[in-house]
């Protein structure tokens, strides 16, 4: 059987369709990996944002005249909602990080709120649900890393550029266990 040039012709064009067909249903993929991995970290930070009204009235019972910072909590906490962007949200919860901090360094000064057991209990489940925070972090950063190598790589940025598929941003938060590292000089 000879190859003709329309049979030569048919076969590139069978496999540039069957090429384009393959890199888009990537990128459809790769796309959906990031949606997944967003959900979860939304997941992870309503329950973070479940625990903090638990947390303000404990140390609201030992701590009253500290009204002021329960009242800011109080007033992050509630303005957190609604459809945000990537780069809102950790900026948002950033800041809702930083007032759980304050809570938490307020607590340092009542030994009788930081024995209580209630307040304990719910320091650890804030810690293990930002230590999630945290994990649900790296995933969705690690799915958004592989999103954006394939739109930016050659040939399939070709691609992403015909179909509109753009950069996704990476969620970078400070959380309120963290802890700076302390600096060393001699």
């Amino acid at each position: 059987m000879e190859l003709g040039p329309g049979n030569i012709i048919l076969i590139v064009v069978i496999l540039a369709v069957t090429w384009l067909v393959w890199i888009y249903n990537r990128f459809i993929r790769r796309k959906n990996e990031v949606r997944e991995a967003w959900s979860g970290i939304d997941v992870q930070l309503k329950r973070r944002h479940n625990l903090i009204p638990n947390l303000i009235e404990t140390v609201k019972g030992y701590a009253g005249h500290e009204q002021e910072t329960l009242d800011t909590l109080t007033r992050i906490r509630a303005g957190t909602t609604g459809e945000r962007g990537v780069t809102q949200v950790a900026q948002e919860e950033t800041i809702l990080s930083k007032a759980l901090g304050n809570i938490l360094a307020v607590a340092e000064g009542y030994p009788d709120l930081k024995a209580s057991t209630n307040f304990l209990d719910l320091q650890q489940k804030l810690h293990e649900v930002e230590e999630q925070v945290q994990l649900s972090r790296r995933y969705y950063n690690g799915t958004v890393r592989d999103w954006n190598i394939l739109v930016e790589s050659f040939p399939s940025n070709l691609i992403a550029t015909s179909f509109g598929f753009g950069i996704a941003e990476f969620f970078e938060i400070e959380l309120a266990t963290e802890r700076a590292v302390p600096e060393v000089s001699f």
